[in-house]
């Protein structure tokens, strides 16, 4: 039988499958190269379940659970979070030195609205922007290191992630940072861990002088004697990257340290409802050697950081969100951007019928993990119409139902409210021939803030002819950042 998500702990019912912790062998073998390119974290759930138990509550869980002794490096306790009355205080580092802003953006705790705050973050000002201007500007197009300057610096770097690969193997320092995730991108521990876990498979890769063979050169003999062309992998200098808040860990890591390994450098503009996790990655950084020079933290809201990128002649952004943005980056800076935005993704089921329990598994995972908020979520399926009749739907309905805030299996949804969400819903229902599968309510019982959204999983389904029509079609396929999806079938002539 095929695992559950993210239930840890999960009392087993003689009647149900879902809550089973470890699949059987043939099931591992044949999802072992899904789980590998499908989101890191939802793979990494099956090896990570069995590790902590599931308290009665999410609270509970998060705040009994305390680090036999925080890193060295370390200026927060992540079980504090949340729960002191004084919101830590998250700082930027521009040239090498930590400060603050004049101004500050309160977090609230995303799972308690009655609880004290999770941190403050600056929120600097454009007028607050030039020593980060200054920074940027001291490097030159060369970068800090090419294959022809500075080749030390290779090592260095190769040093420096074997060192943080290691520190994020161990056991203490994983939890610090799982931890840390919960407490501002609320997940379950299975999820924060495996978030935790690719990024140290990541720098672990990268350790040794792979750093130096990623920056390998070639040469091409020329069509005459002594003509000779030879590449090589060369810096931008001043970058930027404005990383999301879905998975605050692993994926600003992978790209700040693919900036550093090639020389540049850059200024990181984490979200700032989870910044405090790069903020302490970075305290990370320097404890394992890094200098403190080479990478800036800027915490602001988005039209200052588009003043930054502009006034200090950035070279290349690497953007990650939402493809509003994505359009604006493009424009702006003519193009020297890379994105990666939004994504509407679908899932398209043939007429042949099989593994049933495991393919209604799999779409509640990639519908309904991180409370659907990854670019990889399921948000169409399209099913051949002998999957309705073998009672795929109420599969779904099935996995779905066992999906509790206590365990985090549904979290907070940190960029749409509860009205935004039951709004979509309702509109998608007014197209002739739609009905709710399950969902289309607001959680029971809870107290998350009124600026995020609470939602049951929720599936709407659609006919596809409907769906086709010029007037529905945009609001079948408009992505919604949340436990959300729109689900239709097909026939042999369709």
């Amino acid at each position: 039988t095929p695992p559950r998500r993210e239930v840890q702990g999960a009392k087993r019912s003689k009647s149900s499958w879902v809550h089973s912790q470890q699949p059987p062998l043939h099931f591992r073998r044949l999802t072992n190269n899904l789980w590998r390119y499908n989101t890191p974290a939802v793979g990494s759930e099956m090896m990570l379940a069995a590790l902590k138990p599931a308290p009665a509550t999410a609270a509970a869980r998060l705040c009994r659970r305390s680090l036999s002794g925080l890193p060295p490096w370390a200026t927060l306790d992540p079980a504090a979070l949340g729960a002191d009355r004084t919101p830590y205080a998250v700082s930027n580092i521009v040239a090498g030195e930590w400060g603050g802003s004049s101004m500050t953006l309160t977090i609230p705790n995303p799972l308690d609205r009655d609880a004290p705050a999770v941190c403050t973050v600056p929120d600097t000002q454009e007028g607050e922007l030039a020593p980060f201007v200054d920074s940027l500007r001291s490097v030159p197009k060369s970068g800090l290191h090419n294959p022809l300057k500075n080749n030390e610096r290779y090592l260095q770097y190769g040093e420096i992630s074997r060192k943080a690969g290691a520190a994020l193997s161990d056991p203490a320092i994983a939890d610090f940072f799982a931890t840390s995730i919960q407490r501002t991108v609320p997940k379950s521990y299975a999820q924060a861990m495996g978030e935790v876990k690719v990024t140290a498979d990541f720098l672990n890769n990268f350790a040794g002088d792979n750093v130096r063979f990623l920056a390998r050169s070639f040469g091409v003999p020329g069509d005459h004697y002594g003509q000779f062309s030879h590449g090589h992998r060369w810096p931008f200098g001043p970058v930027a990257i404005v990383a999301p808040f879905n998975f605050p860990l692993e994926i600003p890591v992978l790209q700040l340290m693919g900036a550093l390994f090639m020389g540049n450098k850059p200024v990181l503009k984490p979200a700032e409802k989870c910044s405090l996790v790069m903020e302490q990655f970075l305290h990370l950084l320097h404890d394992c050697g890094m200098d403190r020079r080479d990478v800036d933290l800027l915490n602001c809201q988005g039209p200052v950081a588009e003043r930054l990128i502009l006034d200090a002649d950035v070279k290349l952004t690497q953007f990650t969100g939402s493809s509003r943005v994505a359009d604006r980056l493009l424009e702006v800076t003519k193009g020297k951007v890379k994105i990666e935005d939004a994504g509407f993704d679908w899932k398209i089921l043939g007429p042949d019928v099989g593994d049933l329990d495991y393919v209604a598994w799999q779409c509640d995972q990639d519908a309904y993990a991180c409370a659907g908020q990854k670019c990889s979520a399921e948000s169409i399926l399209l099913a051949h119409e002998n999957w309705e009749e073998a009672g795929l739907f109420d599969r779904l309905k099935a996995n779905a139902a066992t999906r509790s805030l206590d365990d985090l299996s549904v979290a907070p949804v940190l960029t749409h409210t509860t009205a935004d969400i039951l709004d979509h819903t309702s509109r998608l229902l007014e197209i002739p021939g739609a009905r709710l599968l399950f969902g289309g309510r607001e959680l029971d019982g809870h107290n998350i803030p009124e600026i995020y959204g609470a939602v049951e999983p929720t599936a709407v389904y659609v006919p596809l002819r409907e769906m086709l029509k010029d007037e529905n079609f945009g609001v079948c396929t408009t992505e919604l950042f949340a436990p959300f999806q729109v689900v239709t079938t097909f026939g042999d002539d369709e």
